[in-house]
């Protein structure tokens, strides 16, 4: 089940006061926690597990930010050594999402793929312990060099999020993965190995980066900068680390931890073997304001940079401030001794005894305040940004201790998981006891997902052990949920929405519950999201976030469709209606149709009950309506919208979720419209056509579109599938890496290309030079050879090629209007028996001509394309469809001559 999780007191209080940053560190940590599917979490995450590794960690105050270019980039190992090894707050900052990726689990690609990459991040980051953090950046795909990559982005505009996540973090030490030269290969992790040291140089620059640049946040100097030498020359290392050390409280070792996060990235196929035993990570130091002149003297990252609690005795106000700052070292040294895994109530007094400590030091009057200071405005300023950061983490884990000691819990359950925005959501609110100590109830807030908060009434109540409160609370829907960074569209390679210095996992779309605790004199929130929670039959309890949606949703099967031009056209286009509404809606449902086109009626008419049961299901309020369409269509972009009428609103718009049982559901919301792609495209006669689908591939509807007869094959069934029946077979993008058993029929693939048939075969990677996957070699350099720049030329080598005259003739003008990518994983060489028919390459690359190989095999045909299909087709690139079902065709022609 969810986590219920202590967070620092007062924090309702806090909230409702303090201007300076509505979204404390301590909040995003909470957030970062409890932000976890119930079937993610391990039994080390709670009770005595987790209550040991906060104890250990009360009096570390040192911080290091990671920063790489892509989800999967981190260094999990190094990651979780400092988190849960040494207790160093740790972050990863991400440049990207990761949309511009392939995806290995689904069909996904883009800003869906964006979402699931994200979400496998924070998965990621709730193994490792790390908090996560991005910019606005978009990942539009592979990029050979530093310079392209920055003809994309805004350099200035990532640079600014890049130093605001900095000036948020406060990190003493930033390590960059990755080097910042041509040696990194892809333009987005040089782009980030050359921000991370100018962040270092820069973020204490105000002419540069003046506060309100960067949130408000005041200059930070970081102590020193290191890099990654894992995966470069180790002789350059200045430090190396065991990260295979063992930690018998987690029962594991930290690379075992590491790998278990690495293997979140289930979307880029990073699946880790937990290796037990000595493992070691390794630093270069590049930069440093502080520690030893000779780098390779040091023993740990943090030589020469003062973490003790000593560093902040100048900046204490007060006597008794002073006092406070010279009793933590022996406070935390008396919780760590106290500390009984079989008795965790036994802590609480030495931890309200901390707390007390950390209040006295910065919790005094605005003008007494070492932490922060009244500013002209009557806001708050950070006065001494290390103190407060130090005291706003040591405060959380005093907190976080001290609900885990007191043994609270807090369930917040609804009837079920999407409400309409603005209506009320009834839930029901549970605390228990579970501790050996009497705790006291004094307050509950709800806090929306815009950050608004309601104080509920009725809240002080007592609670003896082994007891538990239980009453009914309402809160309410609102707004949509979905990606935040989504809320509004993407400008080009750059969200619109500025990247925030808040950890990604305070970026909340559900209402939670904020309940705070009095325990021993000493006090607890406790941060409840509020919940759908049922049995599934299979995998047993679970809790997913409630969440707003529109009362009305119109969503469309795809996007974009393809249609043939200019001939007769006879399509059914259906649309989903979803009620999100507790109350029954009449909707009328309204098409729109471009030139050229009818419909065989224009609105459809449906009631739709309320959502009123506690099912959780949702059959009973969605309805699915088809329009037949009939006409012509002339060549190019036409357009069918939507939109639905209830209670004197309309919407036009519907969600699509994204759903994996390792990450959180998102719901990606779009318009209800339907994009129709008319080509001039002619079909060979009487095909027939098998596709065995790759990753990412969604080519097969669209071939269905234009007119085929498609069978989806599943590569299991080859063994007993009568193949001579198809005029052609196509293999999708990177599907023999996809799918074991179309490596192990693949024979029969080749035999049906001996026998006559036609093979089309998308591009893989390495895997495809292995003996006995293509009919003749080829030979892939090391980095792959491609083509990223999708307006590159395209040379036709002879224009009297069958595949490119039948059925229809190919001219560089079908080249136009493609879409990230030309080519991948291009072949270098290849054998003789292969004719190349085009020519690619970027700006300042060699010729290639490995773009579209045809062979005659026996009696059939092989082609093998590492041409971008699986991008452009989805997409409605009319040139694409004209080529991909030229290939379809090579049989027929060759059997013809």
């Amino acid at each position: 089940m969810f986590a219920s999780l202590p967070v620092a007191p007062g924090t309702a209080r806090y909230l409702e006061r303090s201007a300076l940053c509505p979204r404390r560190l301590w909040l995003t940590r909470q957030l970062l926690a409890f932000c976890v599917l119930a079937q993610s979490a391990r039994a080390q995450d709670r009770g005595a597990a987790a209550l040991a590794p906060l104890i250990s960690g009360l009096g570390v105050s040192a911080r290091v930010l990671v920063i790489a270019a892509h989800p999967d980039d981190e260094d999990t190992q190094l990651i979780t050594w400092l988190t849960k090894g040494r207790h160093v707050e740790t972050a990863y900052l991400a440049l990207t999402r990761g949309d511009g990726g392939q995806n290995l689990i689904g069909n996904e690609l883009g800003e869906p793929l964006g979402a699931i990459r994200t979400e496998e991040l924070l998965a990621a980051r709730r193994m490792d312990g790390g908090r996560q953090y991005f910019t606005r950046a978009f990942d539009f795909g592979f990029s050979r060099n530093a310079e392209e990559t920055l003809t994309q982005w805004s350099r200035d505009s990532i640079l600014r999020d890049v130093v605001t996540v900095v000036r948020a973090f406060r990190p003493h030490v930033i390590v960059s993965v990755f080097s910042g030269t041509p040696a990194d290969g892809h333009g987005h992790h040089q782009v980030a190995g050359m921000l991370a040291r100018e962040v270092y140089d820069m973020s204490a620059d105000t002419l540069r980066f003046p506060r309100a640049a960067t949130a408000g946040r005041g200059p930070w100097t970081v102590s020193k900068f290191y890099r990654g030498a894992f995966f470069r020359n180790q002789q350059l290392a200045t430090i190396r680390m065991n990260v295979g050390e063992y930690d018998p409280v987690l029962g594991r070792s930290f690379s075992e931890i590491a790998a278990d996060s690495r293997s979140q990235h289930k979307s880029q196929a990073m699946g880790s073997l937990q290796q037990k035993g000595a493992r070691f990570d390794q630093l270069m130091r590049e930069a440093a304001r502080a520690g030893p002149a000779d780098p390779k003297t040091e023993t740990t990252i943090f030589d020469g940079v003062d973490t003790t609690w000593a560093r902040f005795d100048a900046a204490m106000q007060t006597p008794a401030q002073h006092a406070a700052l010279d009793s933590l070292p022996a406070a935390f040294a008396r919780a760590r001794s106290t500390l009984n895994l079989l008795d965790p109530g036994a802590v609480v007094p030495a931890l309200v005894t901390l707390q007390r400590l950390l209040g006295s030091i910065c919790g005094a009057a605005a003008d007494n305040n070492p932490c922060a200071t009244a500013g002209p405005g009557g806001e708050k300023a950070i006065r001494n940004p290390d103190l407060q950061g130090s005291v706003e983490v040591a405060s959380v884990r005093v907190e976080q201790a001290l609900g885990l000691a007191a043994g609270v819990a807090v369930e917040a359950t609804a009837s079920r998981e999407l409400f309409a925005v603005g209506e009320r959501i009834p839930a029901l609110f549970t605390a228990y006891n579970r501790g050996r100590y009497p705790v006291r109830l004094t307050r509950r807030v709800l806090i929306a997902p815009d950050a608004t908060l309601t104080p509920l009434a009725g809240a002080a109540r007592s609670l003896l052990p082994d007891s538990l409160v239980r009453d009914s609370i309402v809160a309410v829907a609102s707004r949509a949920a979905q990606p935040w960074w989504l809320e509004r569209p993407r400008q080009g390679p750059m969200f619109a929405v500025p990247g925030s210095p808040a950890d990604e996992a305070s970026q909340r779309a559900s209402p939670a519950l904020l309940s705070t605790f009095e325990v021993e004199g000493g006090t607890f929130g406790v941060l409840t999201p509020l919940v759908f929670r049922f049995a599934d039959a299979i995998k047993g309890e679970i809790n997913r976030p409630v969440a707003g949606a529109p009362a009305i949703t119109l969503t469309l099967d795809r996007a974009v469709e393809y249609a043939p031009a200019g001939v007769p056209l006879q399509r059914t286009i259906g649309v989903e209606v979803r009620s999100h509404a507790s109350e029954g809606r009449d909707i009328e449902v309204r098409i729109v149709l471009p030139q050229g086109l009818v419909a065989d009626s224009v609105v459809r008419r449906v009631t739709l009950p309320g959502r009123t049961g506690a099912s959780g299901s949702a059959a009973d309020v969605v309805r699915s309506l088809t329009f037949s369409v009939r006409g012509r269509l002339a060549a190019g972009r036409h357009e069918v919208a939507f939109s639905a009428t209830s209670n004197g609103e309309t919407f036009a718009a519907g969600y699509v979720p994204v759903a994996y049982d390792h990450i959180r559901t998102q719901r990606l919301y779009r318009p209800s419209r339907l994009a129709i792609s008319a080509v001039e495209v002619q079909l060979p006669r009487a095909a027939s056509v098998a596709y065995i689908a790759g990753v990412g591939d969604n080519i097969a509807p669209v071939l269905q579109q234009l007119g085929l007869n498609v069978t989806v094959l599943d590569p299991a069934a080859l063994p007993r599938t009568d193949l001579s029946r198809y005029t052609s077979i196509v293999v999708g993008t990177r599907a023999y890496e996809a799918h074991p058993a179309l490596v192990a029929g693949n024979a029969r693939l080749l035999e049906y290309a001996r026998n006559g048939g036609t093979l089309v075969v998308q591009y893989g990677q390495y895997e495809m030079q292995n003996a006995g996957i293509m009919p003749f070699p080829i030979s892939l350099g090391r980095p792959a050879d491609r083509v990223t720049v999708e307006t590159a030329p395209v040379h036709i080598l002879d224009a009297g090629a069958s595949v490119l005259r039948k059925p229809n003739k190919i001219s560089e003008e079908d080249f136009v209007g493609w879409v990230q990518d030309r080519s991948l994983y291009m072949p270098r060489s290849f054998d003789a028996a292969y004719t190349a028919t085009l020519e690619t390459h970027d700006p300042l690359e060699p010729p290639n001509q490995g773009a579209l190989l045809v062979a005659p095999y026996g009696r059939g045909t092989y082609v093998y394309t590492t041409l971008a299909f699986f991008r452009q087709l989805p997409e409605g690139v009319p040139g694409a469809a004209r080529l991909f079902v030229n290939l379809l065709a090579a049989r027929a022609e060759r059997t013809a001559r």
